[in-house]
């Protein structure tokens, strides 16, 4: 799977969020087969870390060989991951980590920080940002441009 293609499938997961912020994420598998796909849950089920990367991070690991290790696979997200979801992806031992939209606030894998590339971490995993980067930012922008108020005056 190419990179375009698997942030495409990270865009079409973090549809119908609801109220959660729409960020998606998917597990490719070494052989670029589709092993798990998830969106932000944290409104929808009142839990802190149930951000789209660990979501699709637990079900791929349900599914792809030894137990929770993901060695060989990608995951694509439509948001630099946090560094809850960056540690989680060294963890896991995730091969490639590809995603949409750069966030300066809060990113862990370029922006902010750059949990991923550790040199004292035993695994790091490669990192390719900004794909598809104005679609996945624009999902966003249109989320929160729909809870503005308008300002008086």
């Amino acid at each position: 799977m190419d990179d375009v293609s698997a942030v495409r499938a990270a865009l079409l997961a973090a549809r119908g969020a609801g109220d959660d912020l729409p960020i998606g994420a998917v597990v490719f598998g070494p052989d670029g087969t589709p092993l798990s796909s998830a969106r932000n849950a944290r409104e929808e089920l009142g839990d802190p870390t149930a951000h789209a990367e660990i979501l699709a991070l637990r079900a791929a690991a349900l599914v792809h060989g030894d137990g929770w290790r993901l060695d060989g696979c990608t995951l694509a997200v439509t948001l630099e991951p946090c560094t809850m979801c960056a540690g989680a992806l060294v963890l896991a031992r995730v091969e490639r980590v590809v995603f949409g939209a750069w966030e300066p606030k809060t990113g862990a894998v370029g922006s902010l920080w750059d949990v991923v590339r550790d040199r004292r971490l035993n695994h790091r995993p490669e990192v390719v940002g900004g794909v598809l980067e104005d679609e996945c930012a624009a999902l966003l922008e249109t989320f929160f441009a729909g809870r503005r108020r308008p300002t008086d005056g």
